[in-house]
């Protein structure tokens, strides 16, 4: 896809203004990094980093049947969302894989806000549609109106609470959110997850607002360390965190059972039946393979593709890999059998014919303290 076929978010000319090396990604030109990736990385860890995730999904499920609806096609139980929490979910195939992953806002008892990804918001919207089948329900696409913009890092309570008039962001929990008042905007979604492993919040608001708001954290947030990141750093912080990333450790053909996320998949009969769900008690029964991180002291980071061996076997593939700035070392994600996945076992990688050690390790490679 050429530079003028790809779409840009309201902020392109901000990023473009700040000196970002614009990529293309899901479709979109998206700033990948501002300065150096791993000075972006350690900036997210220490203090606070703003993200521009404008090219991200946002959808709205609404309807009487909104909630058994949805309890039909994703993998976790909505309908034990409490008001006002988020949950992470999958949207599978009937064989189990998934089509994409999700986050779910519980915004009321017949309205679910969805975030899906970028490149598969339009095969999550189609999905969704053509699974009604008369219920109740009606799915509104909302990318187009809303900027979604993210604060990522320890100080990211301090950054935002000056711009948060009506609303002490303590009270908002972890994978909670909040209507507030924000940069002088009513009844902007303030929510508290994030996907780098750190404390953040992540802003949802009309999207010609976008330009203003961003300039405005940019300076209430100066003293808590505050500046924009890119997609890069992003990655490297979501791996370090063990977290998935579409197309690298989940996709059609890499199921959510064997990589490690059962916390966002419930078989509870109460839930009912759900597309992919035998497939995934089958699978849970007898895994032939795991999700593990590696670690090498070798020069060559661990990238995509990379073949891994064990003696003569080739055993798996790299999913992700990356710098680590947090640890000091060049780490990666990857499949591999479970009679492979302890830790501790050594594998090797192969590199246009060379081989480096990897050590296979428990993911997340970095997990904060929380309070």
């Amino acid at each position: 896809m050429t530079e003028a076929n790809l779409r840009q978010t309201n902020l392109h000319a901000a990023h473009v203004a700040a000196g970002a090396k614009m990529v293309p990604f899901g479709g979109w030109s998206m700033p990948v990094q501002y300065a150096s990736i791993l000075e972006e990385a350690k900036r997210v860890r220490e203090h606070t980093g703003l993200f521009d995730l404008g090219h991200m999904g946002r959808l709205e499920v609404s309807g009487k049947d909104a909630v058994t609806f949805l309890d039909s096609m994703v993998t976790s139980f909505v309908g034990k969302i409490p008001q006002s929490s988020i949950r992470y979910g999958l949207l599978c195939n009937a064989e189990g894989n998934p089509l994409d992953d999700l986050l779910l806002y519980k915004t009321g008892p017949e309205e679910i806000f969805v975030v899906a990804n970028a490149s598969n918001k339009d095969t999550v919207l189609s999905w969704l549609g053509d699974h009604v089948n008369g219920a109740d329900v009606t799915i509104t696409d909302r990318s187009d109106e809303l900027a979604m913009l993210a604060l990522q890092g320890p100080k990211s309570e301090a950054a935002l609470q000056p711009l948060v008039k009506d609303k002490d962001l303590s009270e908002v929990g972890y994978y909670k959110f909040a209507f507030a008042t924000v940069a002088g905007i009513e009844n902007v979604r303030v929510s508290r997850t994030g996907y780098t492993g750190e404390d953040g919040f992540e802003l949802y608001f009309p999207d010609a607002e976008a330009p203003r708001v961003w300039d405005e954290l940019l300076v209430a947030g100066k003293d808590a360390g505050l500046a924009p990141i890119g997609l890069g750093a992003r990655d490297t912080l979501r791996l370090e965190a063990g977290m998935p990333l579409y197309g690298h450790e989940i996709d059609a053909e890499h199921n959510p059972v064997e990589a490690g996320l059962n916390f966002g998949i419930s078989f509870k009969e109460e839930k009912g039946d759900w597309m992919g769900r035998d497939a995934l008690a089958k699978i849970k029964e007898s895994p032939t393979r795991q999700l593990v991180g590696i670690k090498t002291d070798g020069k060559r980071v661990p990238r995509q593709g990379y073949k891994l061996f064990h003696g003569a076997d080739e055993v798996g593939a790299v999913c992700s890999g990356a710098v680590s700035p947090t640890l000091g070392v060049n780490i990666g994600s990857a499949y591999v059998p479970v009679a492979l996945a302890e830790a501790g076992q050594i594998i090797e990688m192969d590199i246009r014919g060379k081989r480096q050690e990897c050590t296979i390790c428990d993911l997340p490679f970095y997990s904060r303290t929380r309070k």
